[in-house]
């Protein structure tokens, strides 16, 4: 079970609110500070699942929790003739959107705003479904994963990319320093909501990874779980099927 950490400890209002003001609120310095954060290594990490898919040559692709973007662009290298990325932030679609005008490529990405636990497309829509750092931002993760299994196709994938936590000496103790104290600091450094970046190095140390996580995919329904942990575990590529 994922602990339900939240952005705002102060805030009334529920998590799906709260993950939407806070994205909202950094959509602007996102890219910039994630690189600088991931010391530039979630792009590889991207190209990865751009990878994994592309063998599969799905034709219609859906990215949840798109943010601003950067795999849903990158998945058009897989050469799929239609590719939705979905976010709730619309401060991250807007500078989605920005980029792929720049890179000419409205007529196969489209990004749209909607829920991740609310799908607005009919079952079995889509050939792949893939989420980068984006399923520990789920309010209610189980239905989240449930609609991405009605919206696949039979036979379609799920691939996600989401951060872990590395169980050897000494990355573990190693990634504990980084995400308690160095990763805060950098966000209280750069951002002006100083709340997302605590929040999103308590919701990466507490969601469930490996084994665990693979264990939730095929209480929902999935088969042949795959987990490729990445970069001394600090991340894991989570491959499904329907």
């Amino acid at each position: 079970m994922a602990k339900n950490v939240k952005p705002y400890k102060d805030s009334a209002k529920g998590k799906k609110e709260q993950v939407t003001t806070m994205f909202d609120a950094i959509s602007g310095e996102y890219d910039g500070l994630n690189r600088v954060i991931s010391f530039g290594i979630d792009v590889k990490w991207r190209k990865r699942v751009v990878y994994i898919l592309k063998e599969r040559a799905p034709k219609k692709i859906l990215d949840i929790a798109t943010g601003t973007g950067d795999l849903a662009i990158n998945l058009v290298e897989t050469g799929a003739e239609k590719i939705v990325g979905l976010d709730i932030s619309t401060g991250m679609l807007s500078v989605g959107k920005k980029k792929v005008i720049q890179k000419h490529l409205e007529g196969t990405v489209e990004m749209v705003v909607g829920d991740s636990e609310n799908l607005q497309f009919e079952e079995a829509s889509f050939d792949a479904v893939t989420v980068a750092f984006g399923v520990r931002n789920f309010e209610h993760l189980e239905k989240g994963l449930q609609e991405i299994y009605r919206v696949l196709k039979p036979g379609g994938t799920l691939v996600i990319l989401e951060t872990s936590v590395p169980s050897k000496t000494p990355f573990k103790q190693g990634y504990a320093i980084y995400t308690k104290f160095i990763l805060p600091a950098i966000g209280k450094l750069f951002s002006k909501d100083r709340s997302a970046y605590r929040y999103l190095s308590e919701s990466a140390s507490v969601f469930p990874h490996g084994i665990e996580f693979n264990n939730i995919l095929k209480k929902i329904g999935f088969i042949g779980m795959e987990n490729r942990p990445q970069t001394f575990g600090v991340a894991s590529i989570y491959i499904a099927t329907k």
